[in-house]
């Protein structure tokens, strides 16, 4: 099973969306993370992951189009932007989407309790995902 996680630059939500459901599954699917642009890993993103035991700081930023000629089962977009502008993958994969605020653009870029709200959103949202569609 493949999964791609999207979020405007793949720097922060995508990539906690995406450690979220490798620990959940125990790796046992692959897992992508992309986004439209490419701003590079959030170092605060790491850190609020690591706060819970979630090692992401091995993640790399990627763009949607590197992934072109893969085949999906689920394209999750976790912001709007990404789903507005996602490019068309054409497979028969199920898209679901729920945008989430970007916690990078909140209080001045600074590491604060918005990324672990919007983390634990995240991983509330994924925990549903994985008990409606994987089970």
């Amino acid at each position: 099973m493949n999964i791609l996680i999207m979020c405007t630059g793949n720097s922060c939500r995508s990539q906690i969306a995406h450690g979220f459901l490798n620990q959940l599954t125990d790796n046992s699917i692959s897992v992508f993370s992309a986004g439209i642009e490419k701003h590079g890993l959030n170092k605060n993103a790491v850190r609020c992951m690591s706060e819970i035991g979630v090692d992401i700081s091995h993640h790399e930023s990627n763009y949607v189009d590197e992934y072109s000629d893969k085949k999906f089962d689920f394209i999750i977009t976790v912001c709007d932007h990404a789903m507005e502008s996602c490019p068309i993958i054409i497979n028969n994969a199920k898209k679901i989407h729920k945008n989430f605020k970007d916690p990078s653009k909140l209080n001045n870029g600074l590491y604060g309790i918005e990324y672990s709200e919007v983390r634990d959103q995240i991983k509330k949202f994924i925990i549903d995902f994985i008990k409606i569609e994987l089970r």
